[in-house]
């Protein structure tokens, strides 16, 4: 079965409750490590039915399952997992708890990218994902998030016009997230460049040609040596040479697998939120449950298949 020690000898996963041990030992073990006294001891923690971690834990694995109700998983952990987690507070509690909690779910994502040694990779590959709030044809009567930040925003790929934001990604050459932007959907790509590589130095990005202008790249590499590659159009006069544009071209695609994954796996397109501080939970929520399935698979020795998420959820 599971074995566990300081650097998390995994020897395998054979079911979904399996699974929904190793990520509550290792969220906990982080959360324990990560989280401020004020927070870990606040007021009535003690009566608090479910611990931060069985909630954190909790959000994750539904999340990973593709669920998009919050009230139908709440629902089928009740009547499935009494052998895990033996009470449950009510939903109301329990959403709220989660909210409360997204700076955590957030740090817990950054020290799994720390722990892994992304830190230091010098390469990223930077794009954008569209999060529409709901539909276009709905846009001219949504309240919830107007005046919140949604707007109307393009979305290239598809073609089409979208209301709500724009998930804007920084991501290794093995398609971990490294970190994200969240903006209205109007945002130009090229305006949150800085606000994405604002803690890094001395590394190489390679993006689209959304990111191509003539001022950002000598910026970014006179004040913190940062390479930014983006692939010119083809009409272009200095068009790289062809075994970088090739490069490039493979690094797109490894972005844009994990912009699949995200979307098709984890449903990051469809967020069911009924406020900004409900989307934003929900996010870190999916992007800490992407990230946690990199790191169970390197602690499983799959290294050449870390981007393998599926398997471990549904065997």
């Amino acid at each position: 079965m599971l074995e566990f020690h300081k650097k998390y000898s995994i020897k395998e996963i054979n079911d979904l409750k399996d699974f929904i041990i190793v990520s509550y030992v290792i969220i906990d073990d982080i959360y324990q490590n990560i989280t401020p006294t004020h927070i870990k001891e606040r007021r009535n923690i003690s009566g608090c039915i479910l611990s931060d971690s069985e909630i954190i834990t909790i959000s994750i694995v539904g999340e990973l399952l593709t669920i998009d109700s919050e009230k139908a998983w709440f629902g089928f952990c009740r009547k499935n997992f009494r052998d895990l987690f033996p009470k449950f507070c009510d939903r109301s509690r329990f959403n709220r708890t989660r909210r409360a909690l997204h700076s955590v779910i957030d740090e817990i994502r950054k020290e799994i990218t720390s722990m892994l040694g992304y830190t230091n990779d010098p390469y990223r590959i930077i794009d954008s994902i569209p999060i529409s709030v709901c539909k276009f044809g709905r846009a001219r009567f949504h309240k919830t998030f107007r005046g919140y930040g949604a707007d109307y925003g393009k979305c290239p790929s598809k073609k089409e016009t979208y209301f709500g934001y724009k998930l804007h990604l920084l991501v290794s050459l093995d398609g971990f997230v490294t970190d994200f932007v969240l903006t209205s959907a109007s945002v130009d790509d090229r305006k949150v460049v800085w606000d994405l590589l604002e803690s890094y130095q001395s590394i190489t990005v390679l993006g689209d040609k959304g990111y191509i202008n003539s001022n950002i790249s000598p910026e970014l590499k006179n004040e913190k040596n940062i390479n930014l590659i983006p692939l010119k159009r083809n009409n272009s006069k200095n068009q790289y040479p062809k075994f970088i544009r090739q490069l490039i071209f493979k690094a797109r695609r490894r972005i844009e697998t994990t912009a699949s994954q995200l979307t098709e796996q984890l449903n990051i397109e469809k967020v069911l939120a009924k406020s900004l501080w409900g989307l934003q939970t929900r996010l870190k929520t999916k992007l800490l449950a992407y990230n946690l399935c990199y790191f169970v698979n390197k602690t499983l020795g799959k290294d050449s298949d870390l981007a393998k998420i599926k398997e471990l959820v549904f065997g």
